[in-house]
């Protein structure tokens, strides 16, 4: 029998479960990202009560990674604020104890390699996921294979115009400030408005300053990578309302430079929520497993 595990792994909850693919997935089992330590030994511990030996396990988590496997870091979570966590070694330690091959890449890769078998991107070869919640991340497949290059894409943290004037705003990002996730992320958010995202009534003028910053980034993705879709997912995008939002916007920042119907006729189905909702993440890490495993 052909069993997988996955680990989505985030910077205040782990999730693991069990199985091959979206109808053949376990209950998902979550807990607390506590310490390096104890949150490694939960996730080993709860693989190794699978009822069956395991054929590989997939880890998408937060970051910055380093998922270059010839890299000597391959594995590792890099510079992330979350104390305790910089420089962990997270594939090493259950390989070892598991024996088995263990994938590797960032949370938002393995949404979004999860959304390109299952999901809003099956039949496409270029396209973005994009997750905004506690913080904002971009996932990229081209060709059907995630995109690394030097590292991997940070696309939260690129620049995007701040206009002092309409949001005073200095922005949360404790390395950047006013980047694209100090400025649109949940936290950002919360601290501007002095309340939780989820509490702004939809016809709050919170939402159109962050459609606008989203619409920004979508813009400048649409730019520099041509893709064929713009998946949007996270905590913040279940405000429904903020998809014909930003649609309107990029339309608008485009001014009808990109001449194609999937931005002029159809851009409703060029920036959609993805299709696996909240399971798109440890599906992402079944789907990594899978390619470690082959």
């Amino acid at each position: 029998m052909t069993l997988y595990g996955g680990v989505e792994m985030g910077g205040t909850k782990c999730v693991c479960a069990l199985g091959t693919a979206p109808d053949d997935l376990g209950e998902e089992v979550r807990f607390a990202t506590t310490t390096p330590t104890e949150t490694i030994a939960r996730i080993i511990a709860y693989f190794q009560s699978a009822p069956v030996p395991l054929t590989g396990i997939g880890i998408a988590s937060f970051g910055p990674v380093d998922p270059r496997r010839r890299s000597a870091a391959f594995g590792t979570i890099l510079t992330t604020p979350k104390p305790g966590w910089a420089n962990v070694q997270l594939v090493d330690p259950i390989r070892q104890e598991l024996g088995v091959p263990v994938g590797f890449d960032t949370d938002v890769n393995g949404a979004a390699l999860a959304e390109y078998h299952w999901g809003a991107a099956r039949g496409l070869d270029t396209f973005v996921y994009m997750t905004v919640g506690t913080g904002i991340g971009g996932g990229v497949l081209v060709n059907g294979i995630p995109l690394h290059g030097l590292l991997h894409p940070e696309m939260g943290h690129i620049r995007v115009p701040h206009d002092r004037q309409r949001d005073p705003f200095p922005g949360t990002c404790p390395y950047h400030g006013d980047c694209l996730e100090g400025l649109a992320a949940g936290p950002a958010i919360h601290q501007r408005w002095n309340q939780p995202a989820e509490t702004l009534p939809a016809d709050h003028p919170g939402w159109s300053l962050e459609a606008h910053y989203l619409a920004l980034a979508v813009v400048n993705y649409i730019a520099v990578l041509s893709p064929q879709r713009v998946i949007m997912g996270g905590g913040v995008m279940e405000q429904v309302h903020l998809f014909p939002r930003i649609r309107s916007e990029v339309r608008d920042l485009l001014n009808g430079y990109i001449q194609v119907p999937e931005l002029l006729e159809r851009i409703d189905e060029m920036i959609v929520p993805p299709a696996l909702g909240r399971q798109a993440g440890v599906l992402g890490a079944i789907a990594l497993a899978r390619e470690a495993a082959d």
